[in-house]
């Protein structure tokens, strides 16, 4: 039976918020195996998180999805570019938590709407009001600001906003794609590569699941951790209009922010606080713009 309008829109929210959330707390989960190479981690959540998407695909009878899409070449050949991408996106992510490097994580992730804008000018021919050329111009100055001080960008969170940017923009032009069916996809691409890495490092003398219980219990918790949020996301998008969903972004990385500064004792320095104060500014402009005009 069809819910309500008004209920389903609580359980969207819901359902953002446990998404978002989850996403928010993601330093706190990686940071259990920060002693693994982020490469070898990034196999074991490449490995596991085929195996808790095929037994949701499963659960909800959903295998059918992937056997068209594995059907279609062209789909097959775009997510092959965007395994590619999510795979350097969760590589940089690892390392720069492993690395104690959460504010450029944060960073990269309050940066990736812009990116998204940006790409969306760029590759899509879309068209921007006075404002939001505004909002990307303060976000440029943001970035321009370290470059001049200190002469290197912030690469991690760049990094970050850019493979996840093309990354969303390749899913863009796959709207039939559930999250669920793709990831399945792509992570099965990267699977073969992911096995014959942990099979040559365990040939080597390496431990296969870390040095500890915890450590073993984190890698082959990747899977779950990397798909359920994805699950809850889906949930929440069918429930909420994507402009509402939009605002529940800033969520991941406002957590990243708080655990960075709260919980590991990163301390931003003037030129990162002034990025983020410009990042903050173009993002906050943006959204307004954007109420407005839905107004």
């Amino acid at each position: 039976m069809m819910l309500p309008s008004s209920a389903r829109t609580r359980e969207g929210v819901l359902y953002a918020l446990a998404c978002y959330g989850a996403w928010g707390v993601f330093p706190a989960f990686w940071k259990l195996v920060a002693s693994v190479p982020p490469a070898e981690v990034l196999a074991h959540r490449i490995l596991w998180s085929l195996l808790a998407v095929a037994a949701m695909l499963a659960w909800r009878r959903g295998g059918g999805a992937v056997l068209v899409l594995l059907g279609n070449r062209r789909i097959v050949l775009t997510l092959a570019v965007s395994t590619l991408c999510i795979s350097f996106n969760w590589l940089v992510f690892i390392a720069a938590v492993a690395d104690g490097e959460v504010l450029q994580a944060s960073l990269g992730y309050f940066l990736n709407p812009l990116v998204n804008v940006a790409l969306g000018v760029l590759v899509l021919k879309e068209r921007l009001r006075p404002l939001q050329w505004l909002a990307v111009g303060i976000a440029a100055a943001g970035l321009v600001g370290p470059i001049l001080v200190g002469g290197t960008p912030p690469w991690t969170a760049l990094a970050l906003a850019a493979s996840f940017g093309l990354y969303g923009l390749l899913r863009k032009r796959l709207p039939a794609v559930t999250p669920l069916a793709g990831l399945a996809v792509e992570t099965g691409l990267m699977a073969p590569l992911a096995l014959a890495y942990l099979l040559f490092e365990t040939a080597s003398g390496q431990p296969l699941f870390g040095e500890d219980p915890v450590t073993a219990f984190a890698l082959l918790a990747g899977g779950p951790v990397t798909a359920l949020p994805l699950l809850w996301f889906a949930a929440a998008a069918v429930r909420l209009r994507y402009s509402t969903l939009g605002f529940f972004q800033y969520l991941a990385p406002t957590g990243h922010f708080l655990l960075a500064v709260l919980a590991y004792g990163e301390q931003p320095s003037p030129t990162i606080l002034m990025t983020f104060a410009c990042i903050w500014a173009a993002i906050t402009l943006y959204s307004v713009d954007s109420w407005r005009i839905q107004r």
